[in-house]
């Protein structure tokens, strides 16, 4: 394989790096770009591709291109699938009677899930750092623990990680007694609501909510297309590729290594030296000072259950039993909303708009928020998404019927997809030690999920639900039940949760692993709980934290 698009020569490649980092997401990039700043030699490994590294789709999503017409891809399409900036893994679902294997819909390659992110980023509440106190009456098999920093402890790295994802939004009006006066958001003006989202807004605050403009992470552009789900065409998605990946490669000589799988962390006593990968066909021996994991909630557990401490001769962090366990998910359901615009507006349902917290802590207990979704995928995909799962299903037998229903399924679907506007709720999910992501025999390429949405979140959702049709009574609205389908698997993490109990976690409160002085995790697998927002901010306030410890004790 070529080194073009390595950004490194092969003569250096075995030089010993200061920092080797797994994964390129909101964790991996922000904390490189942070060491690289400083003058730190940083070496990205990335599974899928490097920027520039091969002709990426943009602006489109790959099960509509090449006359694919909204099919559900799998490994088979592993090209296009890596040039949309997608992840070719199977994960096989294992929880259900009947296990079934796909493609989750999560990045793969430069800037990870980010890459293809909606944009929204939120800061998590000071409630969300307490999960003990509000899940008290959860089942045994469930381990809501408090996070071992406080909201304060983060609140300068929030702020810091606003400045440089240029952040744009509004202050939401029900948090500001919360998060009191340390670092408050630094947030830019947002663009002009459409008349539809106006609207929107004023109806919820006329049912006694609390709307304000959802913090994104978008520099609008004109002709802006949202691009979620799918690489942005221009510069305007403020993802971590664009942020942070390319000017540490091209501004502070950092390196990047595509198409590197990283199997396992190398390591001697208490120390990581490297990494074994797999890059050009060939396994290679990286050595480093500091190794940090960002591979993702899915693949990071499994890079440690596959390494071996030197000492124990037993998976790294394997003492806790917890490395691939508490694995979370946001419970999502989608609402479809009729706009209620004059004849001849321009309607435009593109952006995520809007956001409301007053579901967030309902009654003592969490349930989480309210925000825009932004425009659905295109009807075929609707389409195609709605036949793969209705021939997975117990109504496999239907699915012949639904492929003769597709032209009047297609008008219904395009009608949803551009003509409603969509709501989601986002509700908190707890860590259960059942819950779990595990290595699978055929290799690397697959893993296995045990995923079981427990009672207490069946119940949860149920009252979202009930806010939610008392909230939108009198108007023409739709749900889209999302929450129970293991395929929408939002927002994963938890997977190596982090605390000061090496007993009860795997990583301590700088996110090392307790086990070795030089070994770190850094994507949403740290999380103790889901906390009830979009993750991606907070990924990237604690990536800023734990760069900025690394480079004052470790280097």
């Amino acid at each position: 394989m070529s080194t073009e698009f390595s950004g490194i020569k092969p003569d250096h490649l075995m030089q010993e790096w200061d920092v080797i980092v797994v994964g390129t997401g909101m964790g991996g990039a922000t904390l490189g770009h942070r060491l690289a700043r400083a003058g730190k030699r940083v070496l990205f490994c990335e599974s899928g591709s490097a920027p520039g590294q091969h002709n990426s789709l943009r602006g489109q999503y790959p099960e509509l291109a090449a006359g694919r017409r909204g099919a559900v891809l799998d490994a088979s399409h592993a090209a296009a699938l890596l040039q949309a900036g997608r992840s070719t893994s199977t994960l096989v679902d294992e929880s259900a009677r009947r296990s079934r294997a796909f493609v989750p819909f999560v990045g793969c390659g430069a800037g990870g899930s980010s890459a293809l992110y909606g944009m929204a980023l939120e800061r998590f509440m000071p409630a969300d750092f307490h999960p003990a106190s509000y899940h008290v009456d959860a089942p045994g098999t469930a381990v809501a623990a408090d996070w071992p920093i406080s909201y304060q402890d983060l609140a300068p790295h929030y702020a810091a990680a606003e400045v440089l994802y240029r952040v744009r939004g509004e202050l939401d009006p029900l948090a500001g007694a919360q998060i009191g006066a340390a670092a408050p958001p630094v947030l830019m003006p947002p663009p002009s609501i459409s008349l539809a989202g106006a609207e929107l807004a004023s109806f919820l605050a006329g049912r006694g909510l609390h709307p304000y403009r959802l913090p994104s992470a978008c520099e609008y552009v004109a002709g802006c297309q949202s691009c979620q789900g799918f690489l942005c065409p221009s510069q305007c998605k403020n993802d971590a590729n664009r942020i942070c990946l390319q000017p540490a490669l091209h501004a502070h000589a950092a390196s990047i290594l595509g198409d590197c799988r990283v199997l396992a962390v190398r390591t001697q006593g208490r120390q990581a030296t490297g990494v074994h990968c797999r890059w050009a066909g060939q396994d290679l021996e990286l050595r480093s000072r500091v190794v940090v994991l960002a591979a993702g909630a899915l693949q990071s557990p499994l890079i440690l259950l596959n390494s071996r401490d030197d000492r124990r001769h037993e998976a790294l962090g394997a003492a806790s039993g917890l490395v691939g366990r508490c694995l979370m998910r946001h419970l999502i359901d989608l609402y479809l909303v009729r706009p209620r615009v004059s004849p001849g507006e321009t309607f435009d349902n593109r952006r995520k708009e809007i956001a409301c917290n007053d579901f967030y802590v309902d009654g003592g207990d969490k349930l989480g928020t309210l925000q825009s979704f932004g425009r659905l995928p295109p009807a075929d995909m609707l389409f195609g998404s709605l036949h793969d799962d209705v021939r997975n299903s117990r109504w496999s037998w239907a699915a012949p019927a639904v492929s003769c229903a597709r032209p009047l399924l297609a008008r219904v679907l395009r009608d949803v997809s551009e003509n409603w506007l969509t709501l989601a709720t986002i509700a908190e999910d707890l860590p259960y030690l059942d819950n779990a992501v595990r290595s699978h025999p055929s290799g690397p390429a697959y893993s296995r999920l045990q995923y079981t949405l427990h009672s207490e979140g069946v119940q949860r959702m149920e009252r979202f639900r009930q806010h939610m049709a008392r909230v939108l009574r009198g108007r023409s609205w739709r749900r889209l039940a999302q929450a129970q389908n293991n395929q929408r698997i939002a927002h994963v993490c938890g997977t190596c949760r982090f605390g000061n109990d090496p007993r009860t976690s795997v990583l301590d409160r700088d996110n090392r692993l307790h086990d070795l002085d030089n070994l770190f995790v850094v994507d949403s697998s740290f999380f103790p709980s889901s906390g009830g927002t979009n993750p991606s901010l907070t990924i990237a306030a604690n990536a800023l934290r734990v760069g900025g410890f690394i480079a004052d004790h470790l280097l």
